[in-house]
C-alpha cells in the first residue's frame, strides 16, 4: 500500500532531508585522498545528532554505521572502516536521517581528485539518470514510467542498471511501498498521485548489472569488478513538477 502524505507531513520530511543535504555539503568539502571512510562516517553522525535527529541506517537490520560508503566496484551498503581514499577513486555516500519520526534519504557519488574519463562519464550518466527518472514522477504517470526512463537512458550510454536493489517509498518508515526498480516496462504499475513520496536511486554499473554480497553480509559489489555509481533523492509528487526534498 502506497501511503499518501499530507502537505504537513511533506514539510516534516523536507526538514529531515535538509539535514541529509547538510551532511552532503560537508562531505563534499572534506573528501580527499588520505581521509578514512570512518572519518567521513563520524562527520556525518555528528551533523545528524547536532540537529536533534538520529542516523537512520545505524542499527537498521544490524547495520553498524551512519553512512553506507561504497568505493569503486562496491555498489551499495559498504561499511565505513579505516580504509583511506586514494586519488582516482569514486566514492558513493548514502545517508539517512530520522527527525521526529520522519525519514530522509539521499546518495551521491564523488570523485577523489582526478578520475579517468570513463569514471567521470559514469558519474554524469548516473546523476542525469536520477533527474530523468524524477521528471517521470508526475500525477497520472505509472510507476514503471520512472523505471523505464532510467533504464533507457543508462543503457543508451553503454552502462547497466543494477536489478537486485531498488528505490522505495519513504515517509514515517525508511522503506515503504512501493519498490521502484531502475528498469521496467513503461505504462505499468500503480498510477502516480499527489502526495506520494519516493526515494529514487539509480545504481549504475560500468559493466554487467550482476552483483554479489561480500562475506560481511552487507557490501554489494559488481561481479566483474568494474565500477559502480549511485545517486538518490527523496522526492514528493505534486500537481506539477516533482519536488526534490533532498536537493543539494
Amino acid at each position: 500500500m502506497i501511503i499518501i502524505k499530507s502537505s504537513r507531513e511533506i514539510e516534516q520530511l523536507k526538514r529531515t532531508n535538509a539535514i541529509v543535504v547538510e551532511v552532503f555539503q560537508k562531505l563534499k568539502k572534506v573528501i580527499s585522498s588520505g581521509i578514512t571512510t570512518m572519518e567521513l562516517d563520524q562527520i556525518a553522525e555528528e551533523i545528524i545528532l547536532s540537529k536533534g535527529a538520529t542516523p537512520a541506517f545505524k542499527g537498521y537490520r544490524g547495520f553498524p554505521a551512519t553512512l553506507c560508503i561504497s568505493i569503486n566496484e562496491e555498489v551499495v551498503h559498504g561499511i565505513p572502516n579505516q580504509r583511506r581514499l586514494k586519488e582516482g577513486d569514486i566514492v558513493s555516500l548514502d545517508v539517512g536521517a530520522n527527525l521526529n519520526g520522519y525519514f530522509g534519504d539521499g546518495a551521491i557519488t564523488l570523485p577523489v581528485g582526478e578520475v579517468d574519463q570513463t569514471a567521470q562519464r559514469l558519474l554524469e550518466v548516473t546523476e542525469r539518470a536520477l533527474y530523468i527518472g524524477i521528471e517521470e514522477a508526475r500525477v497520472g504517470n505509472r510507476l514503471f514510467d520512472i523505471s523505464y526512463a532510467i533504464q533507457t537512458w543508462v543503457e543508451s550510454h553503454g552502462f547497466s542498471v543494477v536489478r537486485d536493489f531498488v528505490g522505495h517509498g519513504i515517509g514515517m518508515a525508511l522503506h515503504e511501498d512501493p519498490q521502484i526498480p531502475n528498469f521496467g516496462v513503461p505504462h505499468q504499475g500503480p498510477r502516480l498521485e499527489r502526495g506520494m513520496v519516493f526515494a529514487l536511486e539509480p545504481m549504475v554499473n560500468e559493466g554487467t548489472y550482476e552483483v554479489k554480497i561480500l562475506s560481511d553480509g552487507w557490501t554489494v559489489v559488481t561481479t566483474d569488478g568494474k565500477r559502480s555509481a549511485h545517486f538518490e533523492h527523496t522526492i514528493a509528487i505534486t500537481d506539477g513538477v516533482p519536488e526534490i526534498l533532498s536537493e543539494l
